[in-house]
């Protein structure tokens, strides 16, 4: 045998024996192992060229109808497993969430963009609930007696934006939700021209593309994170990204440290966390992200739900009608706007909110979770590492879940028997509830909203994370002459306040 042949021989054996070597691996892995069903994929890419890189909401939601309860998809080498029922995801994420609640690798997004410290895409460890400790500790229902005077003159301020530039709603809604988290934390309110709020919209638009599956290589094939730091072309664009979001926390934190020098910033939550012994154990990057965070977490839940709202108005007067009813028969016509206090008598307005929340899901693929150790429901065997996630967008408009799903028909919350699904929940939401339920009864009660008949909304894009320019069209009106002046009168002072 030649020299030649010889060679060919040995390398046809060897790769004879990795081929048998992956088909044993394989063998023994589908004895131990069983995942659901799921979309066929091609070899070492598996599904992520079938899954679009945004909107994924509608092909998941496809998914769901052909496989059930539960799918699986390969992206690279990560296992995701779609939840499409409320009844898998509180019996995983909540019921489980001991070993459900980590975070897969993000290389890119959480590594190298976040510095290793944002809180939503942290593994489940010490430091992700020590910073979820002061997270809750300011953004829990028990603080709600702390926002509920910046809501208050916040939301009067935003029904005076909506009376004097309608066409500007969505930066009024931008203004309101940030300015509420910006004085409970920072002691200050925030203004529409501020550029520092505007790159904050942008660092976390830039972060919200970053966490789509399948948006960075590295995030997807970890090898590639192996890769010679000159080689890894990701890292500039990464770094850049790091920097602008650093830049614009450092900003507010040293506006703060400025006032508090000049003696012209009252005490707030940032005042006493960056005080406190126990903050200086997290580090200076830590600590801008954990105050940059709250900034996040206080501001686009809520500005996207209202959207929400008022496109839902604008399509369905029906509705709109039945609130409005209500917020009059307890806050008269044009009498006073609602409050606080009137919650309990306004359970209308109260569905309102929560179908905001729920009609068209934002996050139409919930963040992924990672399970920590090997686990076993209903016949399957999922190994350790696996990927779940809620599939939101199947789940709200799932039929199966909530009846006559595509429409947005607050009587559906008024059955006080239904409650939502459990998940590693948003330290927000409380938050997010309070400033929807207040803007979103103060803005019924005041206007009226269409649909442009040139321009119809398309209610499966919204788009309502744009924050640039106006998600859709709608034509906005006040409802009266007596609102207009109920406006000036109880609007306009809220906009000269300072603090």
């Amino acid at each position: 045998m030649t020299s030649t042949s010889f060679f060919i021989a040995t390398l046809l054996l060897a790769l004879g024996v990795l081929v048998l070597g992956k088909l044993w691996n394989n063998y023994q892995w589908s004895r131990k192992y069983k995942l659901p069903p799921g979309p066929k994929g091609v070899p070492y890419f598996g599904n992520m060229f079938q899954m679009p890189p945004f909107h994924q909401g509608p092909w998941a939601k496809e998914m769901a109808e052909k496989y059930g309860e539960m799918f699986t998809i390969k992206v690279a080498d990560n296992t995701w497993v779609f939840l499409n029922s409320s009844r898998t995801v509180n019996a995983l994420l909540e019921k489980r969430s001991a070993i459900y609640s980590s975070r897969p690798r993000f290389p890119y997004t959480s590594t190298l963009m976040s510095g290793g410290c944002r809180m939503v895409v942290q593994p489940y460890g010490p430091q992700w609930r020590s910073i979820r400790k002061i997270m809750h500790s300011i953004l829990n229902i028990k603080n709600a007696a702390t926002f509920a005077p910046f809501q208050d003159l916040e939301s009067r301020h935003l029904v005076w934006d909506y009376l004097c530039k309608p066409e500007e709603w969505f930066r009024a809604n931008q203004r309101f939700a940030n300015s509420v988290i910006m004085s409970v934390v920072f002691a200050k309110r925030a203004e529409s021209s501020d550029e520092n709020i505007e790159k904050l919209f942008d660092t976390s638009r830039e972060f919200i593309a970053a966490l789509q599956p399948g948006a960075n290589l590295v995030d997807t094939f970890y090898i590639l994170d192996r890769l010679p730091k000159p080689l890894q072309w990701w890292r500039v664009r990464g770094n850049r990204a790091f920097q602008k979001v650093l830049k614009v926390y450092t900003t507010e934190v040293n506006d703060l440290k400025r006032r508090m020098t000049e003696n012209k910033c009252p005490p707030c939550f940032a005042t006493h966390f960056l005080s406190a012994p126990e903050t200086a154990k997290l580090g200076e990057t830590q600590t801008l992200f954990a105050l940059g965070s709250l900034m996040e977490a206080g501001s686009d839940t809520s500005r996207m739900t209202l959207s929400q709202i008022i496109a839902a108005a604008a399509k369905d007067p029906r509705w709109v009608k039945k609130a409005q009813d209500e917020l009059d028969a307890i806050c008269g016509y044009a009498v006073r706007l609602p409050d606080f206090s009137d919650r309990h008598d306004l359970p209308y307005m109260s569905a309102v909110t929560k179908e905001g929340f729920r009609w068209r899901p934002f996050a139409e693929i919930g963040v992924p979770h990672m399970l920590i150790k090997d686990d076993e429901f209903e016949g399957y065997r999922f190994p350790k590492d696996t990927v779940f996630t809620w599939n939101s967008w199947a789940i709200a408009l799932d039929e199966r879940e909530h009846k006559d799903a595509l429409r947005f028909w607050p009587e559906r919350w008024l059955d006080p028997e239904i409650e939502g699904f459990g998940r590693r929940v948003c330290t927000g939401y409380h938050v997010g509830d309070t400033n929807v339920w207040i803007a979103a009864a103060r803005l019924l009660y005041c206007f009226n909203f269409a649909e442009n008949p040139e321009h119809k909304i398309d209610t499966m894009n919204l788009n309502v994370g744009e924050h640039r320019f106006a998600p859709f069209e709608v034509n906005i009106t006040v409802r009266s002459e007596r609102h207009k002046e109920l406006i000036e009168r109880i609007g306009k002072p809220a906009v000269g306040v300072k603090y």
